[in-house]
């Protein structure tokens, strides 16, 4: 089986021990050498700032690639531009451009009224910089807030047309939905590399909650496979086989780019990246 192309999402600390965890964490998954690693903003632009410090840190200490994601949230157009330029002179040449979710208890986005409207128009004025790779979201189950899988596949395309370079999807748990998104988008004409995204599962509680709100589609068998792994103690080990078999699924079927929702947590995400042949590359010294 091929070795694929990894990559780390991460979201910026909000406190001291938090940021112990994530330099903690990196220090882990560093040393397998991503092809990238991105840092999330918080819903409503709550972590702008924590954001930009972490993903500047990142660039400085750890010598690997580093995306940040910038959303329509909560901002005027030149704010919103402001803090893109602000990584540029960074040397920050990758985005994650979203729209973003609302401030919680929002209920719904609603644009700024100065601001971006959608992400297409964000990732439209950012291709005009020149200054930056543009990564995309991405939905195989579909978007909470779209009609149907072909409205996904339709604003995936107009993303992909304004300017983005690739997309990565949201978390999925069977790799047919992937290969179905996959199909489709090739249908639509689109030809832009779309990574999959993957959520180790390290707490099935807290996961199922994720999985309800963004709509992620749960499979029965998983489900019923998780209660009796809590049930008897063996969680852990459902979680490694579940996530390696993914993995080792997409790849079979041409995948050669898998992108790890880590939530700061190191562990799991190594224990699947070395099943599939995924092993450090770089001394620890050399990212300190």
């Amino acid at each position: 089986m091929p070795v694929p192309a990894v990559s780390f999402e991460f979201f910026p600390p909000q406190s001291l021990e938090a940021s112990f965890r994530l330099w903690d964490t990196l220090g882990v998954l560093a040393p397998l050498d991503p092809k990238f690693v991105s840092v999330t903003y918080g819903a409503g632009g709550t972590t702008r700032k924590l954001t930009h410090d972490a993903v500047t840190a990142i660039d400085s200490n750890f010598g690997v690639p580093v995306a940040a994601h910038l959303t329509c949230v909560d901002a005027t157009r030149e704010e919103t531009l402001a803090i893109a330029e602000s990584y540029a002179e960074a040397g920050i040449s990758q985005l994650v451009a979203l729209r973003g979710d609302p401030p919680k208890g929002a209920g719904k986005f609603t644009p700024h009224p100065d601001g971006f409207a959608s992400s297409v128009e964000l990732i439209e004025a950012l291709a005009k910089t020149g200054k930056f790779s543009l990564r995309v979201g991405a939905y195989p189950d579909s978007h909470p807030d779209a009609p149907d899988l072909a409205a996904c596949v339709e604003f995936l395309k107009r993303k992909i047309d304004a300017g983005a370079t690739s997309a990565i999807t949201q978390f999925f748990f069977e790799a047919d939905t992937f290969f179905r998104f996959r199909d489709a988008c090739l249908k639509a004409g689109i030809d832009a590399p779309i990574i999959p995204g993957i959520l180790p599962i390290n707490n099935w509680t807290r996961i199922r909650r994720f999985a309800a709100a963004c709509g992620a589609v749960i499979p029965a068998w998983l489900d019923e496979a998780y209660t009796a792994a809590i049930r008897d103690g063996r969680e852990n080990l459902l979680s490694t086989a579940v996530c390696s078999e993914l993995c080792s699924d997409l790849i079979e079927g041409g995948v050669t780019d898998l992108h790890f929702y880590t939530l700061n947590t190191p562990e799991l995400t190594r224990e699947v990246c070395a099943a599939l042949g995924v092993t450090p590359k770089l001394a620890l010294a050399e990212v300190a």
